[in-house]
């Protein structure tokens, strides 16, 4: 029987009062509901790495980490099939603490497909755009389809406590785009089996 496919969630923002973790335990809770998956919510701030350091590239180190906490960072995302990661827009671009820790690996992303959610200015459009740009250069496959979170679902959500009321996110599942949760959920799975299959057989 064919293993479930291995989905991890990843927060992208670690500072206090951040409002990822909102749709984030959203999409966490709603990719639970699809058969033959397994979801894993990754919070960065239970991964205090510090900014990488090591003498070459973690590509050319092929795991050999000497920071501890690199070591168990790269075991966890190494234990996934495809990744969510939800990260908000700081100045035209994404937060630095995601990028730290997308930095610190290289194989264990490879040949996976990464899917992205954000928000800000311009829907957090500048964000996944340049988030695309980095995964691409680590061999990853960002999917085309993405969740742009609307002001009317943020300010929405800004005012509630977590788990936040799933009636708040409808706008992104029923608007002039259609099911963006759907269609993200369908692209990345359909990939992430895909490209399974293909490491498992290549093993």
């Amino acid at each position: 029987m064919e293993k479930p496919l291995h989905i991890q969630l990843i927060i992208g923002s670690t500072r206090q009062n951040r409002f990822s973790e909102k749709p984030a335990r959203y999409l966490f809770d709603e990719l639970k509901k699809k058969e033959d998956v397994n979801v894993e919510l990754i919070d960065l701030r239970d991964w205090p790495l510090p900014f990488f350091d090591e003498p070459m590239s973690p590509f050319r180190l092929n795991g050999n980490y000497s920071n501890e906490m690199a070591k168990k960072w790269s075991a966890k995302i190494s234990e996934g099939d495809a990744y969510i990661m939800v990260a908000p827009e700081y100045n035209h671009g994404y937060p630095a603490v995601l990028k730290n820790a997308i930095d610190w690996l290289g194989h264990e992303w490879k040949d996976k497909p990464v899917g992205f959610v954000s928000q800000g200015n311009a829907g957090g459009a500048r964000c996944i755009e340049q988030l695309r740009q980095v995964v691409i250069e680590l061999k990853m496959h960002p999917i085309k389809s993405s969740i742009h979170l609307p002001p009317e679902v943020f300010f929405a959500a800004m005012k509630e406590n977590i788990p936040v009321n799933p009636e708040i996110f409808k706008p992104i599942r029923e608007g002039i785009g259609g099911d963006r949760v759907e269609l993200l959920f369908t692209e990345l799975i359909h990939l992430g089996r895909i490209f399974k299959n293909a490491r498992e057989q290549a093993s």
